[in-house]
């Protein structure tokens, strides 16, 4: 535990809330994995990893965590949801190795009488009595007050004697405050953590913040300016309905906009979103804050001009503070600025006259909605001129079967530099897969570092029509550039062919 009164704990609970995502369900292995991220890459302070009593799967998940972290020596930094339940929860997290639970209690008086039916005198006794359960059995408590905002608006006395209570114990760790419908303003939250702090000024809080009228951020931020100890996330937002506070959001908010600090390895929000959404099947929104795949792309040329000039349109989230780089889109919007951005980075150069000409086809094309990226200025280059596009790498014919039960196999020849086409098979788990298996292997002995496949998007016109025209861009790490990224495009009726374009002009691109 930190004891620097600037220092704000992460506490993540993606593996926990972020699980009750419609739709998300992380496997053992899954949450094995997401936990080694969180604690030895991301440097999240604490986890939450899961609920006690759920299911055979979760018991089976939280003891691959518990045994993990304890040879790592990061058992304290473990935590499981447990109920009041005579003792049930505590048993269920003792028996898995767990030394923390997170005893969930009721913060509202509404939330007490209706849906447990019982005074706040029953509830009180029966959360010490489980409090009382839990010490005996060597378990660290923090406790949830559910609901506690409203809680707090409606009745604070109600939760000012609940605390009293559970803290005459002397066995609660960390009160955690949940703003669980989302409902409460910034004002609300760092007004009701002040009252909290100034009552109990030795205790320590923690925001749990919910994201229904958007306010998530303004609100975790408005708990740690109040005092709040730490703070609870979720890898990009899961969690139920509009989902929790994203990590990465309120890290660079504490960092950038308050005189407190996070122990948070800002260069690892980027990989963990990516790696989170692959697993959890979840996408994010392309604007979403740090993560989002365009937050660090400008489109109208004036802006490109001004960073060009001097780096007018930069904020403090600067790209490279994550491990990321700036981007200029090529569309109807752009300048001038934005080609020589775009030709800088595939190291290019034109004269003004073929400048102004490929702003012109470029323009045009984003007239017509047509999607334009950096790796299609070389074909747009060539067609201004009117002269053929050389090459290094030519895909000159394929042959991709699938049969029933049997992986797809892919047939390819290709030819480099002019050179006479080389020849090659192999199969994958898909037909692409197995296209690319079979450039691998055909272009294995040239000098050629192959990047990593990002991120894969097919786009197809609404409509039904089988026939479509469908565009692949394919998003890929540029091996000769850390941090940057490549993404190239390829069109056409059938969706692996347009796959085959994309991964030939990245090829192309990366000889230069």
């Amino acid at each position: 535990m930190k004891n620097c009164k600037n220092y704000v704990e992460i506490m993540d609970t993606t593996l926990r809330d972020g699980e009750q995502t419609p739709g998300v369900a992380f496997t053992p292995a899954e949450k094995l994995h997401l936990a080694r991220l969180l604690l030895t890459h991301v440097k999240a302070d604490r986890l939450e990893i899961g609920s006690a009593r759920v299911s055979e799967g979760e018991h089976e998940g939280v003891k691959a965590i518990i045994e993990w972290a304890e040879h790592r020596g990061l058992l304290d930094k473990i935590e499981i949801l447990g109920f009041v339940d005579n003792g049930k929860s505590i048993d269920w997290i003792a028996n898995c190795g767990g030394k923390t639970i997170n005893l969930l209690c009721k913060g509202s008086e509404r939330h007490c009488r209706v849906q447990l039916g019982k005074t706040p005198q029953q509830h009180c006794a029966d959360a010490v009595r489980n409090i009382g359960i839990a010490a005996d059995r060597g378990l660290t408590v923090n406790v949830y007050l559910e609901d506690c905002f409203n809680g707090i608006r409606d009745n604070f006395g109600y939760v000012y004697n609940f605390i009293s209570e559970l803290e005459q114990t002397g066995k609660v760790m960390r009160y955690m405050l949940p703003d669980t419908l989302g409902s409460s303003s910034p004002d609300e939250v760092g007004r009701g953590i002040e009252w909290l702090l100034n009552a109990f000024p030795d205790a320590r809080f923690d925001f749990h913040g919910h994201n229904d009228y958007g306010m998530v951020t303004a609100n975790s931020l408005a708990a740690v300016i109040a005092g709040a100890s730490g703070v609870h996330t979720t890898i990009n937002g899961l969690g139920e309905r509009t989902g929790n506070q994203p990590l990465a959001q309120i890290v660079v908010a504490i960092r950038d906009m308050t005189g407190r600090k996070t122990g948070i390895a800002e260069k690892q929000l980027q990989y963990a979103s990516s790696v989170v959404q692959n697993l959890s099947g979840k996408r994010c929104a392309w604007n979403m804050p740090v993560v989002g795949s365009d937050v660090f792309t400008q489109t109208c040329g004036v802006h490109a001009d001004g960073d060009k000039k001097g780096n007018l349109y930069a904020n403090l989230l600067l790209p490279e503070r994550f491990g990321r780089t700036r981007n200029y889109a090529l569309g109807k919007l752009a300048g001038k600025s934005s080609i020589d951005k775009n030709l800088e980075e595939l190291g290019l150069e034109l004269d003004e006259e073929t400048r102004s000409k490929v702003l012109a086809e470029v323009v045009r094309l984003g007239d017509r909605k047509k999607t334009v990226a950096a790796g299609d200025l070389p074909f747009i280059i060539s067609s201004v001129l009117r002269t053929p596009l050389a090459s290094h790498i030519k895909v000159e014919s394929y042959s991709v079967t699938t049969k029933n039960g049997q992986p797809p196999r892919a047939e390819i020849a290709i030819s480099f530099a002019g050179e006479p086409p080389i020849e090659a098979a192999a199969t994958g788990d898909g037909g692409y897969d197995a296209v690319v298996k079979a450039m691998k292997k055909a272009l294995r002995d040239r000098d050629l570092k192959w990047p990593k496949l990002l991120d894969y998007e097919v786009r197809i016109p609404p409509g039904g029509k089988t026939d479509a025209l469908v565009e692949v861009s394919i998003l890929w790490e540029n091996p000769h550039v850390e941090g940057a990224t490549l993404r190239t495009i390829g069109v056409d009726s059938d969706q692996l062919v347009a796959a085959i374009t994309a991964t030939e002009k990245m090829l192309n691109q990366l000889i230069k």
